[in-house]
């Protein structure tokens, strides 16, 4: 593939594609594909416990020995379960409130209780995401991408390690402040992705970051969806693209077969901005839950509590198949999903298609004669 920009060096990649770290979806299956096809394949394993991420990092390295990475939140702050001293009322006071309102919900959608995947939401902690990154530097991963907040306590560690750092960001003063701490690539992901993303759209926000940046080379999040885009990326200055809602519709993504059958049903008009899952603010597709809460009056609780709230209501609705409740996070160009494909099909169309859009560009500039 022809398709080599600055960020294939410092990933020891192909072609400069690269998966975004999905929680869940982008599961060690997805991530080899999207490696062994020439792009970066990212585990989403911002819910993962030690234990789980160290054997998703081993089930990857069977399946590829390609470049991959490992992808976790690190909230600025945390407050504990019970509530920080003198931080004001701690969320535990409203969760009998909301928690029979998900409870009312339930009942009148005639959903039946089902096991919560992942770590408990109590287990979203700084002890917690402390203990995934000691997993990220002791296995010696390729690449880690903070999909929230900095990574600046680790950055020696890591460097130390080979490994390279990436840091997702919605913001120019995220940008600035991951810079300062040394990371190699920023990731600007602008208001047209899917889960939680920026308030500035990914058009205006991609070049702000790229001029914020530096000489660190920035990779375009956020609607991007086929070849097109990615030149258009490419034009903003960046020097690759994150790509997250195309490669949920993949035979290797770890999502449900209705969220997948969601994607496809699924036009641009179908997403919305809501709390209702997380507790930030993240695009998902339309759905009962999400307008439930905006309907109720009730404000979201900030995270991780919201999830203490939402993980029983939804793990119910994917037991029973409703992809009218729990149809997932989709970004605002799922409308040119057709059909559920592999991933490694998906890359190399997205690469080709990419290529023929810069060299026909050259048409647009007049020749000398």
């Amino acid at each position: 593939m022809a398709l080599r920009t600055k960020l294939c060096d410092v990933l020891g990649i192909e072609v400069p594609i690269v998966l975004a770290g999905m929680g869940g979806a982008s599961n060690p299956r997805l991530a080899a594909a999207v490696s062994n096809a020439g792009g970066l394949g990212i585990l989403g394993a911002a819910g993962c416990g030690p234990d789980q991420l160290r054997k998703w990092i081993s089930e990857v390295r069977s399946r590829t020995d390609k470049p991959f990475g490992v992808d976790t939140l690190l909230p600025a702050s945390v407050r504990r379960i019970s509530g920080e001293p003198g931080s004001g009322p701690s969320p535990l006071d409203q969760l009998p409130r909301h928690e029979k309102f998900a409870e009312q919900f339930m009942e009148r959608e005639g959903l039946v209780a089902a096991p919560v995947a992942g770590a408990s939401v109590a287990a979203f902690s700084k002890d917690f995401f402390e203990s995934q990154m000691e997993v990220v530097i002791e296995e010696r991963v390729p690449v880690y991408a903070a999909g929230l907040g900095s990574p600046g306590p680790w950055m020696d560690r890591l460097h130390e390690n080979g490994t390279a750092v990436m840091a997702v960001v919605g913001a120019v003063r995220h940008a600035r402040r991951v810079s300062e701490d040394g990371v190699d690539v920023i990731v600007a992901q602008g208001h047209d992705a899917g889960g939680h993303n920026s308030p500035i759209g990914t058009m205006a926000l991609v070049p702000q970051v790229v001029d914020a940046a530096g000489d660190i080379p920035v990779v375009a999040a956020g609607g991007i969806m086929d070849g097109r885009g990615v030149a258009a990326a490419l034009m903003l200055g960046a020097v690759g693209v994150w790509l997250g809602t195309v490669f949920l519709a993949t035979e290797e993504a770890g999502i449900l077969p209705h969220q997948k059958q969601a994607l496809v049903d699924s036009d641009e008009e179908n997403t919305t901005v809501s709390r209702s899952v997380t507790g930030k603010p993240a695009r998902l597709i339309r759905n009962k839950w999400a307008q439930a809460y905006t309907e109720s009056g009730l404000d979201p609780l900030p995270m991780p509590f919201q999830g203490r709230i939402s993980g029983p209501v939804l793990a119910a609705a994917s037991a029973a198949g409703r992809a009218d409740i729990s149809p997932g996070f989709a970004g605002q160009g799922l409308g040119m999903i057709e059909r559920i494909r592999p991933a490694a099909e998906i890359l190399a169309e997205i690469a080709a298609d990419a290529q023929r859009v810069l060299e026909s560009a050259e048409r647009l500039i007049p020749q000398e004669r």
